[in-house]
């Protein structure tokens, strides 16, 4: 089964607002904050954190330290490939290319594992509420915003079709109003992929 809907939220101003792989050593350098390397590895701090029990306080790290960098990205290939058709399609009609915002591609991501572990197919979310809140919610401020999500499209190209097909997604898609795009696909325990594109003009 394949499904797929769309959600849009347009502001006029805001004022307010799974499973890992192996992880990667980083040896901390003189300067460095736990900020700054999970900047650097485009990876939340509570991933950093939860892969580092054996940090007792991380406003103080050091040089030389050791810190464990999981994989939080396991489908990234998957995900960079979906913000790629996307610019196609722009491309096609005229549009200017996304830039792909890391933090919100983590919260896309963050949706769909959601979607996977809670066992629903909704921009309504029993854990974050709604595309707009839960973007909020992660610290980011915008103007404009919208959401596509889909389950079950084997590939990047089956799921792209499967949402330029449909008006509302193939709308939000080719927007004027967003320049930013965060992609996250998760994956079910019986195969399937959950997509979430979501997108929006940072305010």
């Amino acid at each position: 089964m394949k499904k797929f809907i769309c959600f849009i939220l347009t502001l006029a101003i805001l004022s307010s607002a799974a499973a890992m792989a192996a992880p990667t050593t980083y040896v901390v350098k003189s300067g460095d904050s736990l900020w700054k390397i999970a900047v650097r590895y485009e990876i939340g701090l509570s991933e950093i954190k939860a892969a580092n029990p054996q940090i007792k306080n991380f406003d103080l790290i050091y040089p030389n330290q050791r810190i464990n960098i999981p994989d939080a990205t396991p489908l990234k290939s998957l995900e960079e490939e979906v913000a790629r058709l996307v610019n196609v399609e722009r491309a096609k009609n005229g549009l200017p290319a996304l830039t792909i915002n890391w933090e919100l591609s983590r919260i896309a991501r963050y949706k769909s594992q959601d979607m996977v572990d809670k066992k629903y197919f909704s921009h309504q979310s029993p854990t974050y509420g709604s595309p707009f809140q839960m973007i909020q919610a992660f610290g980011l401020r915008f103007t404009a915003a919208a959401e596509n999500i889909a389950y079950g499209q084997r590939t990047p190209a089956e799921v792209m079709k499967s949402w330029m097909n449909s008006p509302g997604h193939r709308s939000n898609i080719l927007a004027g109003n967003v320049s930013q795009i965060g992609v996250g696909a998760a994956k079910a325990s019986n195969g399937t992929l959950y997509w979430t594109q979501m997108f929006i003009r940072p305010a």
